[in-house]
């Protein structure tokens, strides 16, 4: 335990010596966010930082924009948050989390403790700590005049922590720690529980509204909604109406895999378009750019290559005559072309960059899809329009859940429920006459020939 205080400790120190070089420049308040490894997702947080720290730039805030960094972070993802960014990192020691012992433990919140090294930037009057999932919509700099902790409830009896705005005190930091060391009460394990358990009577605290005379208030205070317009409030009736203070930052705490930066998660959730706007304005795509040039030049010559084999193929099984087929053999062929289409609609997903735009993503997707059903089609002779069936009805479910005209979500959701109820019978059919062709060969013959040769083959060209 006395080393663990030690470390503690000697990370606490350096990030004072790092917090007052930081204000040098005499800015007294920051906005501030963390970053840690040891996630799968590490990668697209970093990338969710950038675009808010730029974001915070281009809106014109009077603060600094610092990064708590773990010590692990890569060198090259400082440099570009201090160089390109204009970002002061002040890289610390992982504070051990006390309670990865309870049952309800989830491992990806293990390092968010290192939040609390924000009570550490003692040369700072006030903070807004952030998550990385926060989209800013317009400036709140008035949020440096709350008090020593300020918090929004977009839960009605717990606050949420992806926002909120401390003083920072050595005093309180050592506390912290010791609440830690011993054990406090945390219902989730993480930052959040940890806080709410420290900052109990928030809720009781009276609504924070900014002195006109700029005047900065003491003790604790709720944040308005507008602070935290939490995404599942917009979804309902396509529209923001949140009464109490600016609507001034929207928050995702939705799952991970379906977090605004994710190129499949448009148009599932419309908001995560506005984000991505976010980025190419203020970051841009380049990052992505090669492996999507890569992928596309690879699906077109992937479809090239298909057709341009195809009518040796016809040709190869022209001439089939109709044997007794083995049962077992027939079955493992329906399993293999049934995998192999499952096959060709998962891998393309998986191999795109993950935080590409979500125009950019699906059109690659719907390539790739395509481009490896008609290999597909090719090895195992299938009629084309069963096997890209689904595809086509992936396509219409993007239409369906783009349209932006629907009035409210519930009819959006009756929208979709209406085309997956229409759509299952027309993907069950083709499944079917798929599994038909791969039933009679004699029958695929005559469709292959049909399509690929007008004149029978002599004898000495048949392979059988």
């Amino acid at each position: 335990m006395g080393e663990r205080r030690e470390r503690f400790w000697r990370a606490a120190a350096a990030v004072l010596v790092l917090s007052f070089a930081a204000a040098e420049g005499g800015r007294r308040h920051a906005y501030a966010a963390m970053m840690y490894m040891g996630t799968p997702r590490d990668y697209e947080f970093y990338v969710a930082t950038r675009v808010m720290m730029r974001s915070l730039a281009r809106l014109g805030v009077d603060a600094d924009l610092v990064v708590i960094a773990s010590a692990d972070v890569p060198f090259q993802w400082v440099q570009t948050l201090k160089e390109e960014d204009g970002v002061k990192v002040v890289t610390v020691e992982n504070l051990q989390n006390p309670y990865e012992g309870q049952g309800n433990f989830n491992p990806r919140f293990k390092l968010t403790m290192n939040k609390l090294y924000a009570w550490t930037l003692a040369s700072y009057d006030r903070i807004v700590m952030l998550d990385s999932d926060n989209l800013f919509l317009h400036r709140t700099d008035e949020l440096f005049q709350c008090g020593d902790f300020c918090a929004a409830f977009i839960n009605p009896c717990v606050f949420h922590t992806g926002l909120f705005v401390l003083r920072p005190s050595i005093a309180v930091f050592k506390d912290m720690l010791h609440e830690l060391e011993i054990g406090r009460e945390n219902p989730d394990g993480a930052d959040q529980g940890f806080l709410v358990s420290y900052f109990p009577d928030l809720l009781d605290r009276p609504m924070f509204h900014p002195p006109a005379n700029g005047t900065k208030l003491e003790g604790t205070y709720r944040l308005p909604l507008g602070y935290q317009m939490d995404a599942s409030y917009y979804y309902l009736k396509f529209r923001w109406n949140v009464p109490c203070g600016p609507n001034s930052v929207i928050t995702f705490p939705s799952c991970p895999w379906l977090k605004p930066w994710y190129w499949w998660s448009w148009p599932v959730l419309p908001l995560g378009l506005q984000w991505h706007e976010q980025r190419r304005t203020n970051l841009g795509y380049s990052a992505e750019a090669p492996a999507i040039l890569i992928q596309a030049v690879m699906y077109l010559g992937i479809a090239a290559i298909t057709r341009l084999a195809r009518p040796r193929r016809v040709k190869l099984c022209y001439n089939r005559r109709p044997e007794k087929s083995i049962p077992f053999v027939r079955a493992m062929l329906k399993m293999a072309a049934l995998w192999s289409m499952f096959a060709a609609h998962t891998i393309p997903f998986f191999l795109i960059p993950r935080t590409v735009h979500p125009l950019l993503g699906w059109s690659l997707y719907l390539l790739g899809a395509a481009a490896l059903s008609t290999v597909v089609m090719s090895v195992f002779l299938l009629p084309p329009l069963p096997v890209l069936t689904l595809l086509l009805g992936i396509l219409g479910s993007l239409f369906v859940m783009a349209f932006p005209w629907y009035s409210d979500g519930i009819v959006r959701a009756l929208a979709m429920f209406g085309y997956a109820f229409c759509c299952a019978p027309v993907v069950w059919a083709s499944l079917a006459k798929v599994l038909c062709s791969l039933q009679s060969p004699q029958e695929r013959e005559t469709f292959f020939t049909r399509l690929g040769e007008s004149t029978p083959l002599s004898d000495s060209s048949k392979l059988y």
